[in-house]
């Protein structure tokens, strides 16, 4: 390594790392100990507890506050002579254009998400600037090389759908544990606590076998003159115990099935529940989002013990009361976030709840987190092999060695006592719809498709685009961008619910 820092190449580099976590925070101290002088690094994450254990430049001291400013301050000490620029911002933001990526010479991709990993792509591929990008699951790796006109893009291939569960096996025959995972994330912290209008398939039926969608609504809905504690325990019981009751009417469904306990929280929890944990209230707690916590709040420690049923009910009923006393200016607004402690500590409990009444093994918080943010926990020494090979790689492509670019996989050979397998890149891709300049052909019923339909269902959601230009002819259908008046914000939002048919008639006239 060490003479590698005298090629007039890697010294003379101007290198953008995307990412300071895992991957970043190996990369950035290899970079710099390779002898790179320039380096940038854009992250939008604050550091956490739960990132110590792999992230080494890292401290408790350090939590709460900016990961790429706190690594570039810790890679400083030991190497304070050369430059490193952080940019606590995500990658997405205007900021960050085409001119802004012309300046590097190679871009080096430690993300966590698709999304981001496509919008680095593409801005790649507008700026000619290489990029390496690079990925771990546990124990496996990869390193993979992007060269305009050279090698395929990152989207050249098709990436792996999530995995997605039956409607049906989410809201009434769990088997699996993540049916219940998946039923506390999307549906019921969905209707709590996310946006009241979008449709939700969770079963909300009334006290009275009612199944008009204004009454239904009316279960989660939280009165002003009601009490949280009441209100959660209302919540508790319809969901875990009214519900299963119905549910356990229909004879037909249990025939071949394990028929489900209905659970009410008066058999775990005394009605004076409030006065037993009701710390909350008397002794109040730190006002930031990352320190309200109902295991901190019931002095419960260790997110890696399972809880019991009576434990779990606990945890629900108090996550519930702590968003309505500590973040209710959310309420409405909130998606599931696998940061979210007390998101993580309320779906945990409530996926137990329901799993305990399906007969399924209940699981610990460590767990069910990385089941509901679909994480394969990381390996500190994956990160730290996959961080090497970035940089080799990286050290190829500012001296041009076109013929020695390898994509490097970790993981073991089927055969052969191997566990890197490195293979030559792939040729673009000639039908790949970023890259290419082959036209993208789509057939699309213009009489009855609005373009809502298009920009959400085609732009965004398939081709990944999330600043679109729509044109019909010269007439500018739809645009985004924060320099858009209230006027033209306006028009754009009244013609998404236009079909596309009379739009682009209405504009050819």
């Amino acid at each position: 390594m060490a003479s590698l820092k005298h090629l007039p190449a890697v010294k003379g580099a101007k290198v953008l790392m995307v990412g300071a976590g895992g991957i970043g925070c190996e990369l950035l101290k290899t970079l710099a100990l390779s002898g790179f002088q320039d380096i940038h690094i854009i992250d939008m994450d604050t550091i956490e507890v739960s990132n110590l254990n792999r992230q080494f430049l890292f401290r408790q001291s350090h939590v709460g506050q900016s990961k790429a400013k706190v690594a570039r301050e810790a890679v400083l000490k030991f190497r304070p002579h050369i430059s490193i620029t952080p940019y606590h911002a995500n990658v997405k933001d205007s900021d960050f254009n085409v001119d802004f990526f012309k300046q590097f010479n190679v871009v080096l991709n430690g993300l966590d998400n698709l999304d981001a990993r496509r919008h680095v792509n593409r801005l790649c591929l507008a700026a000619d600037v290489p990029l390496i990008e690079s990925g771990t699951t546990g124990f496996l790796g990869q390193v993979t090389v992007h060269v305009k006109e050279r090698t395929e893009c990152y989207e050249c291939q098709p990436k792996p759908a999530p995995k997605t569960y039956p409607v049906c096996t989410i809201t009434s025959t769990p088997s699996k544990f993540v049916h219940c995972i998946v039923w506390a994330k999307e549906l019921l912290f969905a209707k709590l606590f996310g946006d009241k209008n979008q449709a939700n398939d969770l079963n909300v039926r009334s006290s009275d076998g009612a199944s008009s969608s204004k009454q239904a609504e009316d279960v989660f809905e939280h009165r002003k003159d009601e009490d949280i504690e009441q209100y959660g325990r209302r919540i508790y019981d319809h969901v875990f115990g009214y519900n299963i009751e119905v549910a356990l009417s229909n004879e037909e469904t249990w025939k071949n099935r394990n028929r489900p306990k209905p659970i009410y929280s008066s058999e775990f929890m005394p009605n004076d529940l409030s006065q037993q944990n009701g710390s909350m209230e008397k002794n109040g707690a730190a006002n930031d989002i990352s320190s309200v916590s109902a295991m901190a709040s019931l002095g419960m420690k260790n997110p890696q013990d399972v809880w019991s049923l009576k434990e779990n009910s606990r945890v629900f009923l108090e996550a519930l009361k702590l968003f309505f006393l500590k973040r209710e200016k959310e309420i409405g607004n909130l998606t599931f976030d696998k940061d979210d402690q007390l998101a993580v500590e309320f779906v945990t409990a409530a996926a137990n709840i329901r799993a305990a009444s399906f007969g399924i093994p209940l699981h610990s918080l460590f767990e069910a987190k990385g089941i509901a943010g679909n994480i394969v926990h990381a390996v500190a020494t994956t990160n730290a092999i996959i961080a090497g090979l970035i940089v080799i790689e990286a050290i190829k492509v500012l001296q041009n060695d076109t013929k020695n670019y390898r994509m490097t996989y970790c993981l073991e050979h089927p055969t052969r006592k191997m566990l890197l397998m490195p293979v030559e890149p792939f040729e673009p891709n000639r039908s790949c719809y970023v890259c290419s300049e082959t036209p993208l052909s789509l057939e699309i019923n213009t009489h009855r498709a609005k373009l809502r339909d298009f920009v959400e269902k085609i732009v965004k959601s398939t081709l990944g685009m999330s600043l679109p230009l729509i044109m019909h002819g010269s007439a500018l259908l739809y645009e985004v961008g924060d320099d858009l008046d209230e006027e033209m914000v306006a028009n754009y939002a009244a013609n998404l619910d236009k079909v596309i048919l009379f739009l682009c008639f209405k504009m050819t006239c």
